[in-house]
């Protein structure tokens, strides 16, 4: 594959422990104290959409606003491309537990936010962003494949794209399988380089090695172990370092190489 090229315009992050871009700066400087983000504000949303939504919606539209806001984009051009392992673990949850118990029961509400592209609707639906939008799944690597899908659309459409990476915690019997702690969301604003507000042009290449465990300071590592939507870390912590290489995984098998260019 030919290496393909983007410019980093907005990053949008939040776990219950760094709810923002800074917070993370500050664990990476050992100066953080844990922060106290119990729920997505998601202030994109309407109130009344706040409260109905679930956390999956509230985290993914969280981590895309402030990345948008970071950007200084318009919403309304931007194509998107939203990505999660397992969608929203707790809904899936209650959707097996009471059609095995009382399916008459059901939640319509609740049927109607499992769906995998939820999140992005909420987010187009709120933004008045009638662009192309994405929804992938791809297990573990589900970061590392929207990355790869996001930089295809900027590079064959030169246009501005959005690329949000979340899931939240596990539960139920499900969390025995996945085994996720916490909540994670990330979000990129990608464009066409060089771009005058670019925080860095972003090169990628496929490559056949796989990530290796990355030497983090305490709590990153919990992350990435608690959530593969943390995977995104393994861009974003180089970012924050100005550092020339990354590694993710676009595949079980296939390797993301990120070499990161930054402005003087």
């Amino acid at each position: 594959m030919s290496t393909l090229h983007v410019a980093i315009e907005g990053i949008g992050l939040w776990a219950p422990q760094a709810t923002g871009l800074d917070d993370l700066r500050r664990w990476l400087a050992g100066s953080a104290a844990p922060s106290s983000g119990a729920r997505p504000p998601a202030a994109v949303l309407p109130a009344n959409e706040r409260r109905r939504a679930p956390e999956s919606v509230l985290l993914a539209t969280e981590v895309a606003g402030q990345a948008l806001a970071m950007s200084g984009r318009d919403a309304a051009e931007l194509a998107c491309v939203f990505t999660s392992s397992h969608g929203d673990q707790g809904i899936t949850d209650y959707l097996c537990a009471t059609l095995a118990s009382t399916p008459a029961e059901l939640s319509p509400t609740k049927f109607h936010n499992s769906v995998h592209n939820a999140p992005v609707g909420y987010w187009t639906i709120a933004t008045g962003c009638h662009a192309a939008s994405n929804a992938v799944c791809a297990h573990r690597q589900s970061f590392g494949a929207g990355l790869l899908e996001a930089a295809s659309l900027v590079a064959a459409e030169r246009r501005p794209v959005l690329l949000v990476c979340s899931d939240v915690a596990s539960s139920g019997p499900l969390g025995e399988v996945t085994g996720y702690t916490l909540a994670f969301g990330a979000a990129l604003v990608l464009a066409p380089p060089p771009g005058s507000q670019a925080l860095a042009t972003l090169g990628l290449t496929l490559t056949p090695d796989p990530s290796t465990p990355p030497l983090w300071p305490e709590p990153l590592p919990d992350w990435l172990a608690g959530n593969p939507a943390a995977e995104a870390l393994r861009l974003l912590v180089p970012l924050v370092r100005r550092e020339p290489v990354a590694m993710a995984a676009a595949a079980a098998e296939l390797g993301l190489r990120m070499d990161l260019e930054y402005p003087a």
